[in-house]
């Protein structure tokens, strides 16, 4: 099973829309993790049926989704935030907290802008960059593939 994250595209429809079309076919589920409620709903309009949840950001104002959201991809429970309200610029450590809590074995989180994956004492952490406005030098979005093996994050650069 594969699933698409990606998190900070900030009203840039064609990057999104250039990243759903490629993973369309393949993927099981897209996950957005924030500031880009506008594009994921204009995706949404071209795409009615395709598999996305997505998180409130800081970016998103009047926005009615939640902060965070715990949701399954097959059997693993994934725990899903931008980061604003869990202080992620600062420490990872209330984020990992959270997704403990809910019984989740994968962590995602946005707002820095910054690509990353670890492991943490049995969390599989990822920050998917932003495909739009990295701050790191390297626009990415994420990739988890999950199979009998295991789970394997990573990052795709654009």
């Amino acid at each position: 099973m594969r699933v698409i994250v990606i998190s900070d595209t900030h009203r840039d429809f064609r990057t999104l829309r250039r990243i759903v079309e490629k993973h369309r076919d393949e993927a099981a589920l897209f996950l957005h993790l924030g500031d880009g409620e506008r594009e994921v709903d204009e995706i949404m309009a071209l795409y009615p049926d395709l598999p996305i949840e997505m998180v409130r950001g800081n970016c998103d104002f009047a926005s009615m989704l939640p902060d965070t959201k715990a949701v399954f991809a097959g059997d693993v429970k994934i725990f899903m935030a931008h980061g604003h309200t869990l202080g992620v610029k600062g420490s990872l450590s209330h984020l990992v907290s959270a997704a403990r809590e809910n019984g989740c074995r994968v962590a995602l989180y946005g707002h820095t802008h910054k690509g990353e994956t670890h492991y943490d004492e049995g969390i599989y952490v990822m920050n998917p960059g932003s495909p739009s406005a990295p701050r790191d030098g390297r626009a990415s979005y994420g990739i988890i593939d999950i199979t009998e093996g295991g789970i394997f994050p990573f990052l795709v650069e654009i």
